[in-house]
């Protein structure tokens, strides 16, 4: 029996007849993963939900079957659509802190999972399960281990619990919604293997919603391609990577960053139509160089152009100039020493008088970015925010463009704070609700004294180069994807125009197209600006792109240092050839 079969779906805005998603069709055998992929906006996440019979608030499944297992979940009530809900279908969040309650124990948020559902004979056989279920997901189900809390484990321990909770009551389908975001490559290796395992072992079907071309590439066995609420392409995994159908999936895959260096990293620019403007033809029309009058006139419908393939498109297989004309490689930025625009001597940090950070010493010069790699809990944060002022427990010194400063943020001046500016990891959070995004962009101009009206010019701008609009402006943080709330982030730290900017995963949530666009950013902003960087990341193949040298921490030190050239192709270091290894990359065609 199908595991997940997705017939003609559509979702509509409430009210308006504006549709989300569109003429969506989808099939999922038992055993196999199918990678759906696409910019943020475009539906994968809605197409997720939809498995589960749920749609946000403010859309409406109005048309389509949604068969899980064989039930049709746009046929069953509130109770019955509870019920398969962990039995049949299970959900895996983005935020592996969303999908845990921080005042249970992780044992006991499993238990629920097989309490709820009926699970087994009784208690012998649920408590079974629960130590069953956690030596799937790689994780010791000793009684120490299970009383912990979620603030207890690690984000990749944090999300592999999520996955037990998953997996407890032997679920037909798994849906996974970029469960590897945020996560370090080591930490990613592990849950996507988990994942495989899981899968292959106990014949569970999986929908892995994804921006990260690379992991698809080496998880999935089919990929379905998200634009404008419309699958424009669908092809076994080898297929699509070896001679993509559509020209936008040409341009995803061109767009991702190649950590040999072999070809260049190729943006797109324009935006997606959101529901309410998309247009009569072709979405993808008004950003497509091969686009003619047949693609306005209507859309192209998704037929076979090769055996086991799909695509939407009139002119299948054809390679757009750019991306044909791109074989130049980007040079990896060269570092030249010139005066410091960072300095740090003998920097340790600790937590509560316990020290997680060792004599940090280094220099990033005036117009240079130098990256800093490692796992989770290898200090990055800790070092980067300690520069930012945010932690105070440190010691050492700490010099910004020759000045020395304070520890904790506030004990520094303002021009000092705006000299500094970070862009944090989660989108989610760093944002105020409350604030509309143009007040938010706003706030550090606002303390350096500027005027309403400078500010709200500045503003527009920003808003523009980060590949927004000034119409952002007047929103909310909630009527923002995820994506669009980074880029949101990422205007209000630059638009101080500061002279470091430390920058904590922001490409982590970003698909590949606008992860382009905010690379191809930065090193417009060194260039034009002098602005120096200190790029966090566990995205290696980003690290070639943008930074000069690379920093790599292992337990609070760094352990080699040296340009990116070097570091990326001939590492010294053991743990750098681990970092190395466990990198997912998109296979060469």
């Amino acid at each position: 029996m199908t595991a997940l079969e997705v017939t003609g779906l559509r979702i509509d805005v409430a009210g308006t007849g504006d549709d989300i998603v569109d003429d969506v069709d989808i099939m999922i055998e038992p055993g196999q993963v199918l990678g759906l992929v696409g910019e943020s906006g475009s539906g994968k996440t809605t197409i997720g939900l939809a498995a589960l019979g749920h749609s946000r608030r403010g859309a409406t499944i109005t048309d389509g079957t949604i068969l899980v297992a064989g039930r049709d979940v746009r046929r069953l009530g509130d109770a019955a659509l509870r019920k398969l809900r962990g039995t049949v279908v299970s959900y895996v969040p983005q935020d592996p802190g969303a999908a845990l309650n921080p005042a249970m124990r992780i044992g006991t948020q499993i238990r629920e999972i097989l309490d709820t559902h009926g699970f087994g004979d009784g208690d012998a056989a649920r408590r079974d399960r629960v130590a069953e279920v956690m030596r799937e997901v790689l994780l010791p189900g000793t009684p120490d281990f299970l009383r912990r809390y979620p603030h207890q484990l690690s984000g990749g321990q944090q999300q592999r619990v999520g996955l037990a909770m998953a997996f407890a009551c032997r679920p037909a389908l798994i849906v996974l919604d970029e469960p590897t975001t945020g996560l370090d490559v080591t930490t990613q290796a592990h849950v996507l293997d988990t994942v495989r395992s899981l899968c292959r072992q106990h014949r569970v079907a999986a929908l892995y919603v994804t921006h990260d071309l690379a992991v698809v590439a080496n998880l999935a066995d089919r990929v379905a391609v998200m634009y404008a609420g419309r699958v424009v392409e669908e092809a076994p995994t080898a297929d699509i990577f070896a001679k993509p159908a559509h020209p936008y999936t040409r341009y995803l895959i061109a767009a991702a960053p190649d950590m040999t260096g072999e070809r260049a990293m190729v943006g797109l620019g324009g935006r997606a139509p959101a529901p309410g403007s998309r247009p009569v033809g072709c979405s993808f029309a008004t950003r497509c160089e091969l686009a003619h009058d047949a693609c306005r006139v209507a859309l192209p419908p998704l037929a076979e152009v090769a055996p086991l393939r799909t695509a939407r498109c009139v002119v299948p297989f054809a390679v757009p100039d750019r991306i044909e004309q791109a074989t130049v490689v980007t040079e990896t930025p060269t570092h030249a020493a010139t005066d410091a625009a960072l300095s740090l001597r003998d920097v340790c940090a600790s937590y509560s008088g316990v020290q997680v950070v060792h004599d940090i010493t280094f220099d990033i010069e005036r117009g240079e970015c130098v990256a800093l790699v490692g796992e989770s809990g290898s200090g990055k944060s800790t070092l980067s925010k300690s520069i930012g002022g945010l932690h105070h427990e440190w010691t050492g010194e700490l010099r910004v463009a020759g000045k020395v400063l304070a520890n904790a943020a506030r004990a520094r001046s303002t021009k000092d704070r705006l000299a500094i500016q970070y862009v944090f990891q989660n989108p989610y959070q760093s944002l105020n609700p409350r604030r509309t995004i143009g007040d938010s962009v706003a706030r550090p101009l606002a303390i350096g004294g500027a005027s309403r009206s400078e500010c709200a010019k500045a503003v527009g701008e920003m808003l523009e180069r980060v590949s927004l609009t000034a119409a952002y402006a007047h929103r909310y943080p909630d009527q923002l994807s995820g994506g669009e709330r980074q880029r949101a982030a990422i205007a209000r730290a630059l638009v101080s125009k500061p002279e470091l900017l430390i920058c904590d995963e922001v490409t982590s949530a970003l698909d590949v197209l606008v992860q382009a666009a905010i690379v191809d950013l930065l090193g417009d902003l060194q260039r034009d600006l002098g602005l120096s960087m200190l790029f966090v990341t566990h995205n290696l193949p980003v690290v070639r792109s943008i930074a000069a040298r690379v920093a790599v921490m292992a337990d609070g030190k760094i352990v080699e240092f040296g340009d990116v050239e070097t570091i990326l192709t001939e590492p010294a270091q053991e743990y750098t050839k681990r970092l190395l290894a466990n990198t997912p990359v998109i296979p060469t065609a």
